[in-house]
């Protein structure tokens, strides 16, 4: 027997029913983009790899899809440097495409790309897979939906606050518990500038950004092995376990970090953002969290996450402010701010919660049960009247038992079933029967349709 088709690991089908699922998460964050401003565009699938290395820092730079050149792609290669297996430098040589790990780096190539066509400040949203060479595990996918909102073109804070906001709002809508979690690069600079260890910044953020997985001593022994001393750890730890409220937090971090020009500002920062989402009123929880480093390295300022507070899984929503973002494409002194929602793991969590309107799954309102020739012509021409009145409906395509097509109803939760019989076929009436309830009535197509309105 044929061995049994399959997906590559990471990677998922999804049946009507999902995307029916799916479907009302784009939508609602959507609904949400459009509310606050922002336009869509879309972006290639596949970018050059000169676009994308350099962009996520080395770890990230592993796990970009790498694309083989077509043709002959072996032709730039000797054949010591094969037997090398040097994998880093062969894909140098045998791919010029990747693809895309996320939607803001080609949003970048694209703002310098179309410059001279755009306005600023430019608000864009984008909702489109995205791909990474990332072991898969519960909540983490190779391939994955990114649902992008980005500013750019202006520095004001009031960005932050607006996209805080429209976090607040999408998981309102969605009726899931969150919390933001907020922090500053500025202030993980200060805090390295203040521990005596400002040139392993990088080093810094990669290991604390861990910190929920691996936990604090991990992350301390990770640290250690590159290179940080045991008093810069010993400085680092209780910068790093903060308790009390946003404005403690910031009361000791402004202690903490008052050497720090740098920090200070990120400090201030901070705060003007707290503050303004606090004014604009909000139903989610905000929390300043100095452990968050996102990892990534073009975030300058703003850094933002976002946990279901109902479901152990992996964050769902993040972002933050990228100053220097469109520099590498030779656009510099362009600022920018934005957050991804994480659509898989949203869909992962109203999963687990059973949070989906019961109506999203009904795709039909009504189905037209076929008797014959006769009754299938009469019953597709109330179909007729009922599709240009904005209600679905369809025609059971083959002539057979009832009780198959009744079944065939109730498999696809189509809560409506309109049955036109010689009686029916004769007085110009249907009898509708309530898949519900069980109740049955007879009616003409006007007040079908109202009746369906």
């Amino acid at each position: 027997m044929a061995q049994k088709p399959s997906i590559p690991k990471g990677t998922r089908d999804f049946s009507p029913a999902e995307m029916a699922r799916r479907n009302y998460i784009f939508d609602t964050i959507r609904q949400a983009f459009k509310l606050y401003g922002y336009k869509q565009i879309e972006t290639p699938a596949m970018e050059n790899l000169s676009t994308l290395m350099g962009k996520y820092g080395e770890e990230g730079d592993k796990l970009l899809f790498k694309i083989l050149n077509s043709g002959d792609y072996l032709k730039p290669v000797g054949d010591e440097e094969l037997t090398e297996r040097n994998c880093a430098r062969l894909a140098s040589k045998l791919c010029d495409r990747g693809l895309r790990y996320d939607l803001t780096v080609p949003f970048a190539r694209f703002v310098v790309q179309h410059r001279d066509e755009l306005t600023m400040p430019f608000k864009r949203y984008q909702i489109q897979p995205v791909w990474r060479a990332d072991r898969p595990q519960k909540g983490r996918y190779r391939e994955f939906f990114q649902c992008d909102a980005d500013v750019v073109g202006s520095d004001s804070l009031w960005n932050e606050v607006e996209l805080l906001s429209l976090i607040d709002t999408v998981f309102r809508n969605l009726k899931i518990r969150t919390c933001i979690k907020l922090n500053n690069r500025k202030v993980l600079s200060g805090i390295a500038e203040v521990i005596g260890e400002a040139d392993k910044l990088i080093d810094i953020t990669v290991a604390i950004d861990k910190i929920d997985k691996i936990g604090i001593d991990k992350v301390n022994e990770e640290l250690s092995q590159k290179g940080l001393n045991d008093e810069a750890i010993s400085r680092l730890r209780p910068l790093l376990e903060l308790s009390g409220s946003n404005s403690e937090k910031l009361q000791t971090l402004s202690e903490l970090l008052a050497s720090s020009e740098i920090g200070l500002k990120g400090i201030e920062e901070l705060k003007e953002v707290l503050d303004g989402i606090d004014t604009l009123g909000h139903e989610c929880d905000v929390e300043l969290d100095v452990s968050l480093a996102r990892g990534l390295n073009y975030y300058t300022g703003t850094i933002i996450e976002v946990k279901a507070l109902d479901v152990e899984i992996g964050s769902i929503t993040g972002g933050g402010r990228y100053d220097n973002l469109t520099g590498v494409f030779g656009m510099s002194g362009l600022s920018g701010v934005g957050i991804s929602f994480g659509a898989d793991r949203i869909y992962d969590v109203l999963n687990q919660l059973n949070l989906y309107p019961e109506e999203i799954s009904n795709t039909v309102k009504v189905i037209f049960v076929n008797f014959g020739q006769a009754e299938a012509v009469q019953s597709a021409k109330y179909i007729a009247q009922l599709r240009q009145q904005g209600i679905s409906a369809e025609l059971y395509p083959d002539s057979t038992k009832m009780k198959k097509q009744m079944n065939y109803a109730n498999d696809n939760k189509i809560p409506f079933v309109a049955i036109i019989g010689e009686t029916e076929l004769q007085d110009g009436t249907i009898a509708v029967k309530n898949m519900n309830s069980g109740e049955q009535k007879t009616m003409s197509i006007n007040e079908l349709i109202d009746a369906l309105k």
